[in-house]
């Protein structure tokens, strides 16, 4: 009977050995990481990336900064446009809107924000948005982080839209699935 409990007791403590261990590995040992301030109209390690080669698209805590548990970017729109229907298949997405408004689309919900709103996007829910007015700003986190710093640093080297099979290739590469086009007004 010990052999038993001894074995349902091992057992019943991998779950915590595992977790136990993935964090540890994840979380800066004290005094490893220091503050950091990022300046309004600047990214994280001074690169530039804008959407669509004119919305600037700023780093502002990188993946690096948290172990790969959180990244934050803030968008700057000039023009009514907003990335093509996708999904992100290991991260969550929150958005809050600075300036401006936005149109969400969220699976099958559509929701209107405005200045002060915030929206959550769970993973593996096709979602989309487009801006409503001339200028707005989002500051958005990706929970983890991902590889969506890459992603956008690729994106920003194109000089020309690549075809729907390399787009598909990236997006995946990256840990997303685009599921139709953008949206329009």
């Amino acid at each position: 009977m010990k052999r038993k409990e001894f074995l349902y007791s091992s057992l019943a403590a991998i779950p915590a050995l595992v977790w136990g261990s993935s964090f540890a590995q994840s979380e800066p040992k004290a005094g490893e990481k220091k503050p950091f301030v990022v300046d309004a109209g600047k990214s994280r390690f001074g690169e530039v990336v804008l959407f669509l080669g004119v919305h600037p698209n700023d780093l502002k805590i990188s993946g690096k900064d948290t172990g790969g548990q959180l990244s934050v970017f803030e968008y700057t729109g000039y023009g009514k446009t907003g990335p093509a229907l996708h999904m992100h298949l290991s991260q969550d997405e929150i958005f809050m809107v600075t300036e401006g408004s936005y149109r969400f689309v969220v699976g099958d919900e559509t929701h209107t924000l405005h200045a002060g709103q915030t929206i959550f996007l769970p993973r593996n829910i096709p979602h989309t948005w487009i801006q409503l007015t001339d200028k707005g700003k989002l500051i958005y986190f990706l929970q983890p982080a991902g590889k969506m710093e890459e992603f956008f640093t690729l994106m920003n080297t194109f000089k020309e839209r690549p075809s729907q099979e390399i787009l598909d290739k990236i997006h995946f590469e990256h840990g997303m699935k685009l599921m139709g086009p953008p949206l329009s007004l």
